[in-house]
């Protein structure tokens, strides 16, 4: 079974500079109705439908032109949402002041929710509460920007 989603980052990044965008990341899924390609696009102030409905329509213009997909596919073009998942070392550095929940592993499973406030080669550095935990990128299991909505629920005083 042959995936494309290297060939098709590349063209994204093409069709992402051309409407100045940038592309967040690319999931590539096979179900019985065909190749699922969802293409997460990000820029800042955010992503209008508009945008997204444009970079669909030339990436799909370049596929159909280069007809590197024999098979049957769809592609779904979004923003990653305001609770977007943090995959790569970008997605931390582009999360950096904002609330995250993270879990990880050490010898037993963790989770935290905080702030992130630094991100190197091999660590995180959240700040819950006015802890700093230092978490190893290697022992992330899963990790996500966090939305909160109301005063409650960011902690703050009223």
């Amino acid at each position: 079974m042959e995936f494309y989603r290297v060939q098709i980052e590349e063209l994204a990044k093409k069709v992402c500079a051309e409407l100045h965008l940038a592309l967040y990341d690319i999931d590539e899924k096979l179900s019985n109705k065909g190749r699922i390609f969802t293409i997460y696009l990000t820029k800042i102030g955010g992503v209008t439908l508009d945008e997204c409905a444009k970079f669909s329509r030339s990436l799909s213009e370049i596929l159909d032109e280069l007809d590197i997909i024999p098979d049957r596919y769809f592609l779904e073009v979004s923003s990653p949402g305001i609770e977007r998942p943090l995959k790569l070392k970008s997605h931390y550095v582009s999360a950096i002041n904002e609330k995250i929940l993270v879990q990880w592993s050490s010898e037993t499973k963790k989770s935290t929710m905080g702030t992130l406030v630094e991100v190197n080669q091999d660590y995180i550095l959240v700040d819950d509460r006015g802890e700093k935990l230092e978490i190893p990128f290697k022992s992330i299991t899963r990790a996500k920007t966090v939305f909160l909505n109301s005063p409650q629920e960011r902690g703050d005083k009223k």
